[in-house]
């Protein structure tokens, strides 16, 4: 593995249990391990005799990443909609609807790629985005495929909603699921995406999308899913 050491950094802000900041600090990463922190003219011997390369942070500050633990990508998007700028929640959601059963694989990769620069460009380097409606041919798949180009650790949530406005629910029926087929590909994409061990950069989450867009028996059923696999969970409650 490629041994990194990051020097002589303005400050070093390790977030450790004691919360230290270090001046002219430095780091030492082992392929995904982070092995030793301190300052730049501390570094003991036995690791400096085996360093693949060198970066100077002179001017910088060097800090753990940041972790967006919700997103919505592809609601990058429709950012600029003048009817649902200043609305309230659930017309914010029918106005936005029937734009959104219009997204594309395509639509799904480039708001993906789009939301996770933006979010490294501002120091996030890890990031789980909650996506739920699957027009068009879109899967998961397809941010699993930019997350990758972008190089972030990514954990997408496989969001579901079966509730439409026929049954009673938000959501245009075009835009909802069966849930036979919503709970066979959740178990599908956890087989395929899903890496448990420390230091993944892909994870699966099951996401029923919000108690009034899916049933009480996909709520059970996906938390069972969750259960079986040891993945997480993520879903909108509110009050």
């Amino acid at each position: 593995m490629t041994k990194m050491l990051l020097t002589d950094a303005d400050l070093l802000v390790t977030m450790d249990r004691e919360r230290r900041e270090i001046t002219n600090g430095a780091l030492l990463i082992d392929g995904p391990r982070i092995v030793w922190v301190g300052a730049s003219d501390e570094l003991p011997p036995h690791h400096a005799a085996a360093i693949d390369q060198t970066i100077s942070m002179r001017g910088k500050l060097v800090m753990p990443g940041m972790v967006n633990t919700h997103h919505h990508f592809y609601q990058t998007l429709t950012r600029v909609i003048p009817a649902a700028q200043d609305a309230v929640l659930f017309d914010w959601l029918k106005t936005l609807y029937p734009i959104w059963a219009e997204i594309t694989p395509d639509d799904v990769e480039v708001s993906t790629e789009l939301a996770l620069t933006e979010l490294l460009l501002s120091g996030c380097t890890t990031s789980s985005d909650h996506h739920y409606l699957w027009p068009n041919g879109t899967r998961l798949d397809d941010q699993f495929a930019a997350a990758d180009r972008v190089g972030v650790r990514f954990h997408g949530a496989r969001g579901s909603m079966s509730l439409g406005e026929s049954q009673g629910g938000l959501p245009p029926d075009r835009v909802t699921e069966p849930e036979d087929l919503i709970l066979r590909d959740c178990r599908r994409v956890v087989e395929t995406y899903h890496d448990p061990n420390r230091f993944a950069m892909r994870r699966v989450v099951i996401a029923p999308c919000s108690p009034f867009s899916v049933t009480p028996d996909l709520m059970r059923e996906s938390a069972a899913l969750a259960r079986s696999f040891g993945t997480a969970m993520h879903v909108h409650l509110h009050t």
